[in-house]
């Protein structure tokens, strides 16, 4: 969810940029995809933007705004490059630019638009960008765990979030039955739409719930979560791309551990026999092994570095007792 390094905002810097902009100068603007995408990566850059919803750095990120509004498919090769560019549409590449200067706002927040696993999705300012390392697990690295035929009949996205795992969690398995719960009516309302977009409405239920709350006795063979894990002492330093973020779905209290402790403590009374729990956690990996280190974790191999934890159903304790919130 979150992996980032602080940096400052260099306003001067960005002052310059503006005015640079501005001027309207043809010889100054840009006539091909590259010359875009260089532009914009030395901007952003220079502007000291942070990223990490979606690109890793500013040529990627400027490639990406690049094409989006040049609307050419992702993925820059060297033959659309070279592409060139009419004046108006360099313009309004630049302009989309000069947005996420000004505005400090994620990409895909003005793109209106995130990809995870190869699939597109809706996003907005009511959901956090999706990002999650789980999408990565789902093709087979979750195969070792399944039960003995490797079907799941049930899966739970809890945390949905924008709904992205959950339809990943049914293009995956396509004969189960997926749950997509979130406390955030605003976040099941973007989950909704993706749901509604990759046609998966009658497979997708959408329930508004604080964790199991509203899920009663259901059990399921899979539950995958993404909750939120930031502790306090970040949430004060976040950069301003990650305020725009609703800080319900990052903030996890003094230690990250809040929403980990609740879905401890209750998921094994809604997993099947044979079923698997599924948790992203960042970088509060040291926090979670001081709070239960009795639980025997396997820590799964991703980009992150081993940030998801697997446990299965028998190896969940019955009644978790909430070990006391530590800062850190």
């Amino acid at each position: 969810m979150l992996s980032v390094e602080l940096k400052k905002s260099g306003n001067a810097q960005l002052k310059i940029q503006h005015s640079r902009l501005k001027t309207g100068v043809p010889g100054a603007v840009p006539r091909t995809v590259g010359g875009l995408v260089r532009s914009g990566s030395r901007r952003f850059r220079a502007a000291g933007l942070v990223f990490g919803h979606g690109t890793g750095n500013a040529r990627d990120e400027a490639a990406y705004l690049t094409l989006h509004a040049l609307r050419l498919p992702p993925g820059a090769t060297p033959t659309a490059l070279a592409r060139p560019v009419g004046l108006r549409d360099a313009r309004r590449v630049l302009n989309l630019f000069e947005r996420r200067i000004r505005s400090r706002k994620p990409a895909a927040y003005l793109t209106r638009e995130a990809w995870l696993a190869g699939n597109r999705f809706y996003v907005d300012e009511r959901v956090i960008v999706p990002r999650s390392h789980i999408a990565g697990l789902l093709p087979d690295q979750l195969d070792p765990w399944l039960p003995g035929t490797g079907e799941i009949r049930t899966a739970l996205d809890l945390c949905a979030g924008s709904g992205c795992l959950a339809v990943l969690l049914a293009k995956r398995f396509p004969r189960a039955r997926i749950d997509a719960a979130d406390v955030s009516p605003d976040a099941l309302a973007v989950a909704r739409i993706n749901v509604r977009r990759h046609r998966l409405g009658r497979r997708i239920r959408l329930v508004e719930s604080d964790l199991f709350s509203a899920l009663r006795e259901q059990r399921y063979d899979l539950v995958v979560c993404n909750p939120p894990y930031v502790t306090t002492r970040r949430m004060q330093r976040l950069p301003r791309e990650y305020r725009h973020e609703p800080r319900t779905a990052l903030a996890g209290g003094m230690d990250g551990l809040d929403i980990v402790r609740r879905l401890l403590g209750a998921a094994r009374c809604h997993l099947t026999p044979r079923g698997l729990l599924v948790v992203e956690i960042g970088s509060a990996r040291d926090a979670v092994e001081r709070a239960y280190p009795r639980l025997p974790f396997i820590w799964l191999d991703t980009p992150g570095g081993g940030d998801v934890f697997l446990l299965t159903r028998e190896r969940l304790p019955s009644a978790a007792r909430a070990p006391a919130s530590r800062a850190r």
